[in-house]
């Protein structure tokens, strides 16, 4: 049986997988990965608008992994619409990357619930298999955060590198084109950020548990046995 400090320890750690699958999940769920304001760049540029006038013109737009929406604004008031990235929009944006974002968050669900299994088993008791101790739990953990930062790298990429905000604003329109003058990842990204950083704790608390701290030992007394006790 693992001693009170090592149960504690491994308690600990399952639960902060169990919090980092959580924060995957909702992440996931939740359609606001980034949020942005876009400028209707053909209405302003057919009426000459000037910068009091550009007001008109500059509309929002937010989105996640699976939907999003926007507001339009070409001069004639705001137009709000609702958009789902699959299946249609898809194929406008890098689709490899797309999917491999939500492919690496789907792992490193799996990896988080197992790192999760394995924390309640080596609570429990000390596992016969190396793989199934602490060894296992870090490299459960590593994966798991491994792939979040993947998928925050890959979203990252896809935002500045392949301009996906851009994409999206300018998805089916044939009139006007939108130019994008400001981006702000949100919670949910912030939320996977939050995923990794609770997997690397667990990977210190692991450190910790496998420490052997030197055990404090009371010194007894010796019993001075003299000839007269010896006597008597």
């Amino acid at each position: 049986m693992p001693g009170c400090f090592k149960k504690t320890l491994f308690a600990l750690a399952s639960l902060i997988s169990f919090v980092s699958f959580i924060l995957i999940v909702v992440a996931m769920g939740i359609p606001k990965w980034m949020t942005g304001k876009t400028l209707c760049k053909t209405g302003a540029d057919l009426v000459n608008a000037t910068d009091p006038e550009l007001v008109k013109f500059i509309g929002e737009i937010y989105y996640g992994l699976f939907r999003g929406g926007k507001i339009r604004q070409c001069g004639l008031g705001g137009r709000r619409s609702k958009f789902t990235i699959f299946p249609h929009m898809v194929k406008k944006l890098n689709t490899g990357l797309h999917v491999m974002i939500i492919m690496f968050l789907c792992v490193a669900i799996f990896f988080s619930l197992v790192s999760f299994g394995f924390c309640i088993l080596n609570a429990i008791e000390v596992p016969y298999r190396a793989i199934k101790g602490p060894a296992g739990v870090c490299l459960w953990n590593f994966l798991a955060g491994g792939f979040i930062g993947l998928a925050v790298t890959s979203f990252m990429a896809a935002v500045k590198l392949h301009h996906l905000t851009e994409r999206i604003a300018n998805f089916r329109e044939n009139v006007f084109q939108f130019v994008i003058l400001e981006e702000r990842f949100e919670d949910c990204f912030w939320l996977c950020v939050a995923s990794a950083t609770a997997h690397a704790v667990n990977l210190l608390l692991i450190a910790i548990s496998v420490i052997n701290f030197p055990k404090i030992k009371t010194k007894t007394e010796e019993a001075n046995v003299t000839a007269e006790d010896i006597m008597y």
